[in-house]
């Protein structure tokens, strides 16, 4: 089954191909016909199944085909409401992603940001409209949203919306939309105040139900290492001198800090290539094939850029920043163990990113293991932002103090360290434990040019002069759309934030949002540059969707 068998037009076709997306995952499979012939759809699916790409490409088919044959003024004809600001920029960016050639304009709007970007967008005019619900409500009060004119709408993650509060803000949403349109619900459980809302909403509706895959978690070996955010980079070239000639991909948050964390790597001699959507297709291409073919070690990737890379033989991942979207970490370590084999995933993780492994570890039902020891534990003396090769090797030339503290009257670093570790075991439950087994996997083919990667195991070691501990890899095949989900690209972490309840039942709540998060708006454009080609769970969705310090960002 293709795209093509599900009668997709030609210029979403030739968006899903500039991504390299070429099958449909199940969900995609069976829910886009359904949608295509205009139904109501019950959807029962979790996060990483593909269910934003399920109902972002026929939406945007419908609409591009109302405005074939009436280029209308733009009115908002498709609302989507979720519950939290990082699902509703993951479900923008695949509506900009899809719709790239379609002329199809959205907008993003939600909460804990000033509204004044936001009002602006919507007034220059959207066809699609996602929103969180405090948010929409606050506008539309203030009369700078209507819902007159919805065709399509569409209620995502209905559980959570449950569980965060916000069914009553639902209650008035659905009151206030037109009663012809099409409704897609999707909830990954079905309460008894779930099916119940659904049955208000939809009428008549055909069913689709997807369990996701066995997690990608279980066979991959799986390791945290407790550092600032100021030693990464330190840690990150230790770890990769000890093992010369491997294959390592390097996931980062954000795309500056992609190309930050090469610069760094390249002054320190490791040759390395970043691939983010700022790099233009040919660029990703040669960066991807230098790393296939061995003449780059590392690639460093965003997630949404990481989509459709497909590596037989992928020893080791590292993620540089830990995701704040717990089903991106899943999906990041499945580049590793793939066909059936084995490998390797360590996770950098300073005290601000702690409760998004807390996340992280909940979902994957595992307890990921602490590093208890390593070379750049603590704040250490020579924490800063220089990113010379001399400032690396005094990095590591002070790695065995920074280990222990900085002098026998037992300085703060020792001390700090474990109370980060403490708090990283405590992230999960503690009779949880990781079940993570190995075996030795084959290492990546080399072409005879080049110098072959080096075929044993990782060893990442706990001081420089200790001889290094072996460790697995491994590698599987993959390739859909609409899988992945994107954090927001600020460099600085935040919790995952949510959209204040506006319940009439009691105060609304403050949100938790990231105060450098902006609001996004996206219209498709023919311009924009692609990201790659999805692995085995497509998702629209790296963090690279929203533009750091802006409150509203458009494109077409």
């Amino acid at each position: 089954m293709t795209f093509t068998n599900l009668g997709i037009i030609e210029p979403i076709l030739r968006a899903l191909t500039a991504e390299g997306y070429q099958t449909p995952t199940p969900i995609q499979e069976q829910a886009i016909p359904i949608l295509l012939r205009g139904k109501d759809l019950l959807g029962c699916a979790q996060t990483g199944t593909g269910k934003t790409a399920a109902f972002a490409i026929p939406i945007l088919q419908h609409l591009y085909m109302e405005r074939q044959q009436n280029n209308h003024m733009r009115k908002i004809r498709a609302l989507v409401v979720t519950p939290t600001r990082e699902l509703a920029l993951q479900i923008g960016e695949s509506f900009t992603t899809y719709g790239k050639f379609t002329g199809i304009k959205n907008a993003v709007i939600y909460g804990g940001v000033k509204q004044g970007a936001q009002v602006t967008a919507l007034e220059a005019g959207v066809d699609v409209l996602v929103a969180t619900p405090g948010r929409l409500l606050d506008l539309m009060d203030q009369g700078y949203v209507s819902l007159d004119h919805i065709g399509w709408s569409v209620l995502d993650e209905a559980d959570r919306m449950l569980d965060m509060g916000f069914i009553h803000d639902i209650r008035k949403i659905i009151a206030r939309l037109p009663q012809k349109r099409q409704s897609l619900f999707f909830s990954a459980t079905m309460p008894p105040e779930i099916v119940e809302l659904s049955r208000k909403i939809l009428g008549n509706p055909e069913k689709v139900s997807i369990q996701p895959e066995q997690t990608t978690a279980e066979k991959v070996k799986q390791s945290v290492y407790m550092v600032t955010k100021k030693r990464k980079p330190a840690l990150l070239i230790h770890l990769l001198k000890q093992n010369p000639g491997m294959a390592v991909l390097v996931f980062t948050r954000t795309k500056h800090g992609a190309d930050k964390v090469v610069r760094i790597l390249k002054k320190s001699g490791i040759e390395a290539a970043a691939i983010h959507g700022n790099k233009s297709q040919g660029a990703r291409q040669q960066a991807l094939g230098n790393f296939k073919s061995g003449r780059s070690g590392v690639l460093v990737a965003t997630d949404i850029a990481a989509r459709g890379i497909d590596i037989e033989e992928l020893p080791l991942v590292i993620n540089f920043d830990i995701p704040n979207i717990p089903e991106t970490y899943v999906h990041r370590i499945g580049r590793t163990a793939r066909a059936g084999m084995e490998g390797e995933a360590i996770s950098f993780c300073d005290a601000e990113e702690i409760p998004w492994l807390k996340d992280i570890q909940k979902l994957i039902r595992q307890t990921v293991p602490v590093v208890e020891e390593h070379p750049f534990m603590g704040d250490g003396e020579d924490a800063t932002e220089e990113e010379t090769p001399a400032f690396m090797e005094v990095q590591e030339g002070r790695s065995v103090t920074a280990s222990r503290g900085r002098d026998s009257s037992g300085d703060s670093s020792w001390r700090r360290q474990s109370g980060n570790t403490r708090a990283a075991r405590q992230a999960a439950s503690p009779r949880e434990q990781d079940s993570s087994h190995g075996r030795e996997g084959r290492s990546p083919r080399m072409s005879e040019q080049h110098p072959p990667r080096n075929r044993g195991r990782f060893s990442p070691t706990r001081a420089p002069q200790t001889p290094a501990e072996p460790s697995r890899s491994g590698s599987r095949k993959g390739g859909h759309p609409g899988t992945n989900r994107h954090a927001p690209s600020s460099s600085t972490p935040s919790r995952p934030s949510s959209e204040p309840s506006r319940s009439s039942s009691g105060p609304r709540r403050s949100s938790t949002g990231s105060s450098r998060s902006s609001s996004a708006t996206s219209r498709s454009s023919s311009g924009s540059s692609p990201s790659t080609p999805s692995g085995h769970r497509p998702a629209p969705s790296s963090t690279g969707g929203a533009s750091k310090g802006r409150s509203a960002s458009t494109s077409s």
